[in-house]
């Protein structure tokens, strides 16, 4: 009887695995789907500055309008403007685009707790994406620059992995703005005082790879003196 039993488990795990095989093969094929329809759309969509920041950042909150002036701004520049696709922040740098009639770029997460996207996005600009890894790389393929403003862990994640692929050239130098004193302020104490001086997981000049502000016309001077003289292409093929 323990025989028998023992093959019917065998069995039911074989059965198992061979599904999640299956399942893995169909995951590779819609990770290519969505790399390929990304890059049909944004392949000759120009010079960008990718915008980051809190969903949950409302209308009247002084971040959404600085959200919303830097991106105008960056349109008036010759940018367009890319961002998450989402409400809050994200919203904003979509509405700044299109006050200016830029190009305004949302690549949208599917996240079971958030809305859609938000309107301000042009209709051939809209990608949709089920996985994050691979937004993330469309994000740092089509952008020419980066603009934070306050946010919560999605935001910190994109802050770091750009200046990780920077850091360890892996991707080729871009302009990257922090934009609200007050609310960065904490985080760069700490690497400051706890991972560079304490630590020393980190290097001195690594503070140089970014500026932090509140004044919107900083940041596009910033970011337009960094481009004198560089290339505007896509960060990696």
């Amino acid at each position: 009887m323990a025989l028998e039993d023992f093959k019917k488990k065998k069995a039911y795990y074989q059965r198992s695995w061979t599904q999640v095989n299956a399942s893995n093969s169909w995951s590779m094929f819609r990770i290519m789907s969505e790399f390929v329809d990304a890059y049909d759309k944004l392949d000759r969509i120009g010079p960008c500055i990718s915008i980051f920041g809190s969903a949950r950042t409302k209308p009247d909150n002084p971040y959404y309008k600085l959200a919303t002036s830097v991106a105008e701004r960056l349109v008036e520049e010759g940018y367009g403007v890319i961002t998450g696709g989402g409400p809050g922040i994200m919203e904003a740098g979509n509405l700044g685009a299109q006050n200016k009639e830029g190009k305004s770029v949302g690549l949208n997460i599917e996240l079971p707790f958030e809305q859609g996207h938000n309107p301000y996005i042009d209709h051939d600009k809209l990608i949709s994406h089920h996985y994050f890894f691979v937004r993330k790389v469309v994000f740092v393929k089509y952008a020419q620059g980066f603009v934070y403003l306050p946010g919560g862990f999605g935001t910190f994640d994109e802050l770091f992995e750009v200046l990780t692929l920077v850091q360890t050239k892996k991707i080729d130098r871009v302009p990257i703005v922090l934009m609200g004193k007050d609310f960065w302020s904490g985080m760069l104490d700490w690497l400051r005082n706890v991972v560079l001086e304490k630590q020393h997981n980190i290097n001195k000049d690594d503070f140089n790879l970014f500026l932090v502000t509140d004044d919107v016309e900083e940041a596009i001077v910033y970011i337009n003196q960094f481009y004198e003289g560089r290339d505007l292409a896509p960060n990696f093929s």
